[in-house]
Order: C-alpha cells, then sequence, then structure tokens
C-alpha cells in the first residue's frame, strides 16, 4: 500500500521567537530545496493573515521564490483562502506562476478566513460576502484558468489557458462533498482536525465524479511528523509545536517558541485530550517509530498522498526531522518489496 503513496511537505514558515519573517522564509526555502533532494512530491504554503508566528500570507509571492529556488518539485498553495480574494486575482496570480515554472503549480483552496473575522474585514473591507459562495468561485476560477469561451469579456492574463490543477482542502464534509463533485483532488487537514477524517474520505470516494483533471479520487491527508535520533529527543523537539498548537487553541498565538524539557509533564487533562486528538495522524519518535506510525497510518486511510507537516524550532534539526523521516520511508517501502 505505500509503495503506492505520495509524500509531500507542508510548510507554514514558522516565524521562531527571536528571529524574523526574512529568515523564516529562507529557512523554507531551505526546507524545499532538501524536500526536492529527498524526493517529496510536492511542497506548499498556506494562507494566515495577523499570525505573528506565520510569515506565509502573501503565500503567492512565497510561492515564487520557493519555485524559483527549486527545479522540479510541485509548489502550491495549502491553502489559498478563497473568501478573501476575487477569482479574477487569484487566476491572474497562479496564472503568472504557472506561465513562469510551468507544470509546477498547484492551487489548494479553502473556505476559512485563516484569521479572525477582524482581520477578514480588513482584508476584504467587506463582510458582506458568504462562505456558501465558495463553490460558486472555485468553479469562477477554474472558467478563468481554462480555455476562453466564445464572447467571453473578462480573461485572466496570465492565466487562461494555463488549466492550473485546483484541489479542494477541507477539515469537515462540505470539502469533501465539494471535491467529489467538480472531480478534484481532496486535501484533509487530518494534522490539526482528524475528528471528520474517516467519514471525508469515505463520502469523497463514493461520490466521486470524473473530471477534465482528474479520472479517480485522489486523497491527501495531512500528517504530523517530529523525527530524531531516539523517541526521547523526538517529543521534546515536537514541544515546541504543541505549545504552538496549545497557544493557538487558547487565542493567543505567537513565534515558534524554543523546545522544553518534559513540557507533556506540565499539561492539564484538557490540554492532553485536545493533543490526544491530532495523535494518530502524527509520527513522533526514532526513524523506527516514525516508520511504524506512517505505515499504520495508510493501512488505516488508504491515503493517495501525505502532506507532512514539521515544525521544529531550530532549523538544522527540522532539516534533519524530515531526512529522518524519509529514511524511514524508504525502509518501510523496502519491507513491502521484499
Amino acid at each position: 500500500m505505500i509503495a503506492m503513496t505520495a509524500f509531500s511537505i507542508l510548510d507554514l514558515a514558522p516565524i521562531n521567537q527571536g528571529s524574523t519573517a526574512g529568515v523564516a522564509l529562507r529557512n523554507s526555502l531551505d526546507l524545499a530545496q532538501h524536500a526536492e533532494q529527498l524526493g517529496a512530491q510536492r511542497f506548499w504554503v498556506a494562507e494566515h493573515h495577523n499570525m505573528r508566528g506565520i510569515a506565509s500570507a502573501a503565500t503567492a509571492v512565497v510561492i515564487g521564490f520557493i519555485a524559483g529556488g527549486t527545479t522540479s518539485i510541485r509548489v502550491g498553495s495549502g491553502g489559498i483562502m478563497l473568501p478573501n480574494h476575487a477569482p479574477l486575482v487569484i487566476a491572474e496570480q497562479f496564472g503568472t506562476l504557472a506561465s513562469l515554472f510551468p507544470g509546477r503549480i498547484d492551487l489548494g483552496l479553502g473556505r476559512a478566513p485563516g484569521t479572525d473575522q477582524v482581520t477578514a474585514h480588513a482584508l476584504r473591507r467587506t463582510l458582506s460576502g458568504d462562505i456558501e459562495d465558495f463553490p460558486r468561485d472555485v468553479v469562477e476560477l477554474q472558467h478563468y484558468l481554462g480555455t476562453p469561451q466564445p464572447g467571453q469579456r473578462v480573461t485572466a492574463v496570465p492565466g487562461f489557458g494555463t488549466q492550473v490543477p485546483l484541489w479542494i482542502l477541507g477539515s469537515s464534509l462540505f470539502g469533501a462533498q465539494l471535491a467529489a463533485m467538480l472531480g478534484l483532488p481532496f486535501a484533509f487537514a487530518s494534522h490539526f482536525a482528524p475528528d471528520y477524517m474517516l467519514p471525508a474520505i469515505e463520502l469523497y470516494r463514493e461520490h466521486f465524479k470524473p473530471s477534465a483533471q482528474l479520472e479517480k479520487p485522489h486523497v491527501m491527508l495531512g500528517f504530523n511528523i517530529c523525527a530524531a535520533a531516539t523517541d526521547a529527543e523526538a517529543e521534546y523537539l515536537r514541544s515546541s509545536a504543541v505549545q504552538s498548537f496549545l497557544n493557538l487553541r487558547r487565542g493567543t498565538p505567537g513565534q515558534l517558541p524554543p523546545p522544553i524539557e518534559n513540557f507533556n509533564s506540565t499539561l492539564t487533562a484538557q490540554e492532553k485530550a485536545m493533543l490526544d486528538q491530532v495523535a494518530s495522524c502524527s509520527a513522533i519518535g526514532s526513524q523506527n517509530t516514525v516508520a511504524d506510525s506512517i505505515e499504520r497510518f495508510i493501512s488505516r486511510t488508504g491515503a493517495d498522498e501525505l502532506m507532512l507537516v514539521c515544525s521544529v524550532f531550530e532549523h538544522k534539526k527540522r532539516i534533519e526531522s524530515v531526512e529522518i523521516t524519509f529514511d524511514a520511508i524508504a525502509a518501510i517501502e523496502n519491507r513491502s518489496a521484499a
């Protein structure tokens, strides 16, 4: 089963405590270059706003930076929050990227604002739109990236004819239904919201309708990783991402904090329960531990692709974590082939 699964990287361009957005973005490029060498299928960045710990707000700009510093890996958005933008603007941005880097650009689309309501108002100037307009906006965007029709008065230049592949992102059944209806690949945010993962996968696969872009269903699942020489070191390094996750849930997001020894022992029962939600969609530990976790997850879900998410405070350790994970993947594939 794992031999049929692709592996990719989602990077939130984390800004460490005491660091800057410039450093974070250069680290993202370095991570993408390593991912390319390791054989990752794609490298995505995500749109978040008014978040002091995330440097990828201008997502299309970051994608251009990453694509310009790599040669073959697909680069894209995981995702663009379409309610924040007019579809024509996104078509022009990604049409430009596709013109500069043909055959390498993905466009993942989400319907959440990627921020709070006050910031959403600052982005859009009005909140009169409805997230229920999302399906219509996706179809409009698809229209701009396709072949112009006779009499069409508005075209995306660059953009028309580029056929940039669209993905639907989601953390509920809504995205699964839309992706199935439109015949698009579906990426589920199981790395932070796994509750509806299995029902969403089942719904998507059962109701999928083939399209010009995709003949059969393609399920990508978010998956947290933190690999190190030992299980203990991995748990220590993972404490940075755990602190960040809990701060976000408390409504106090900030920059990525340094790791803390024995951090789990300081957690309340409620905090441990929140973390237990995502534990089934995570691989934390040594190479063997990570390999076992990935193998179990793929066996359980039948995922066509895993989008690996790794937030480690020290950039060198983050690179090592990704490298150990790909060594684990290779070990699984070798076992399967034996």
